[in-house]
């Protein structure tokens, strides 16, 4: 499948068959995710892997219940560490650029995972402070994304999306008014 191709045809997965994802193909998708651009290649991303079904379980709870945590065979946390990022851009670094080096690495996931045949949502909905606790994550860390990933057990749909004339503007905003 090539890029445009993989990016066209994802869609979020919410429902999963209990198989096992490959440990090589686990690797090449967390792979995509280090390998996604980083503001200043200070990389504050960590990836926290969760197979164990009582993990999942809190995790699912600290989620508002949301049923994709537990039934996935594999849950990734996109993690940060601001500080990283705050040591070039302080407060910049701190509360905006690590977070969108998280949500960089959190599409290359989605993406590399819907490549390889896997099924993936992007999950923002959670308590940050209860999945921190959970996962034991350092003082400094802070959680992004949760990331279900396996065997679809559904066909996902296209949802509808704006049209591009609603979103696309050129040279000023001024232009269309």
């Amino acid at each position: 499948m090539d890029c445009i191709e993989t990016i066209m045809t994802r869609r979020s997965v919410r429902q999963y068959k209990p198989d096992p994802i490959d440990e090589q193909d686990l690797r090449v998708i967390l792979e995509a995710g280090r390998m996604a651009p980083s503001a200043g290649n200070l990389q504050p991303c960590y990836f926290v892997v969760v197979k164990n079904t009582e993990v999942k379980a809190e995790l699912q709870q600290a989620a508002f219940g949301q049923e994709q945590i537990g039934q996935a065979p594999v849950v990734v946390a996109v993690c940060v560490d601001p500080e990283r990022s705050a040591v070039k851009y302080g407060d910049n670094g701190r509360n905006l650029l690590c977070l969108l080096d998280a949500a960089n690495a959190t599409q290359n996931i989605l993406l590399a995972a819907h490549a390889l045949g896997y099924g993936s949502c992007w999950m923002g909905g959670f308590s940050g402070s209860k999945v921190k606790k959970i996962l034991q994550l350092p003082d400094s860390f802070r959680p992004v994304s949760l990331i279900p990933l396996g065997k679809a057990a559904e066909e996902p749909v296209l949802r509808p999306r704006r049209p591009l004339k609603e979103m696309v503007v050129y040279d000023t905003w001024g232009d269309i008014l």
